[in-house]
């Protein structure tokens, strides 16, 4: 009886040391991972990560999920602003190594939102006469 619960103790412990390392390593890639949508983000950034905990068994709250606050409207009325934008948020979703369904989900709304403002500039393009070549020939 005393052996059993000796071995149930021993297995327990390292039940908790096991789960403590996967715990670990996990808020160690959460971190990671938002850091690294900070770190490509610039200006788009709309907010330092937060962070979804879980208690470990030595109490220690271990991050386990993230999110970071990002910017995915155009610019008003400014197309190459957009697209310039897009490029950054897009470059932010995809940052991490291993980005998330969510961070796909930006980086593709990113990327439609700036062929959109692509299509806005060629059109402004073409609206706009050039006159770069143009020889005033009243003189």
């Amino acid at each position: 009886m005393v052996i059993s619960s000796l071995r149930n103790q021993d297995v327990s412990s390292l039940a908790d040391q096991l789960f403590l390392q996967r715990l670990q390593s996990r808020d160690s890639v959460v971190r990671a991972h938002e850091a690294a949508h900070i770190a490509a983000g610039g200006g788009a950034i709309t907010s330092g990560a937060q962070y979804s905990y879980q208690r470990g068994p030595d109490g220690r709250e271990y991050a386990v999920g993230g999110e970071v606050g990002i910017d995915l409207s155009p610019v008003a009325r400014n197309p190459q602003a957009t697209i310039a934008k897009m490029e950054i948020v897009r470059a932010a979703a995809l940052a991490p190594a291993e980005p998330s369904g969510p961070d796909l989900a930006i980086a593709a709304a990113a990327t439609q939102l700036e062929e959109k403002a692509r299509a806005e500039a060629y059109t402004k393009s073409q609206e706009t006469p050039d006159t770069t070549n143009v020889v005033d020939v009243r003189a």
